[in-house]
C-alpha cells in the first residue's frame, strides 16, 4: 500500500525535527560513529511512527540503540513540544536499525573480491 500524502508530511516533519532534537541532545555522534535518522514510516492513521536509526562507524551498535532507547522519552516529549500544532496526537515512536549502509559495504566488498578475481584470471591467461 502507498503512502498518502499526509503521511509522507509527517513522517518529513518527523524526520527534521529529530535530526534536530539529535543534534541538539549530542545523539548524533556517539560511540566514535555518526547517527541519524535515515527514514521515518507513519502509518495511515497516524498514530504510530517507525524512525530508522542509521549508524556510521559507530563500534557498538547494541549500546547506542539501547541509549537512544533510554532517551525516548525526553526524545518524544521535545518532539511533541515542536510538532504539536500540525497532528492531532504525537505518535507512539518506535527506533529500529536501518542496516542499509552495512549491506552497502558488503556489497562493495563482493564486488571488489570479483574484480580482483577478475583481474588474477586476465593475468594468468
Amino acid at each position: 500500500m502507498t503512502e498518502g500524502k499526509r503521511q509522507r508530511q509527517v513522517a518529513g516533519v518527523i524526520q527534521q525535527e529529530l535530526n534536530d532534537i539529535f543534534r541538539r541532545l549530542g545523539l548524533n555522534m556517539m560511540l566514535g560513529g555518526m547517527v541519524s535518522i535515515s527514514s521515518v514510516k507513519i502509518t495511515p492513521d497516524l498514530l504510530e511512527a517507525r524512525i530508522y536509526i542509521s549508524l556510521f562507524q559507530v563500534e557498538d551498535k547494541e549500546a547506542a540503540m539501547r541509549k537512544i532507547n533510554d532517551r525516548a522519552p525526553e526524545i518524544k516529549r521535545e518532539l511533541g513540544d515542536r510538532i504539536k500544532n500540525q497532528v492531532r496526537r504525537i505518535p507512539v515512536i518506535h527506533y529500529y536499525l536501518d542496516d542499509t549502509l552495512d549491506h552497502v559495504f558488503k556489497m562493495e566488498e563482493i564486488f571488489k573480491q570479483l574484480h580482483e578475481g577478475e583481474n588474477k584470471n586476465k593475468k594468468t591467461e
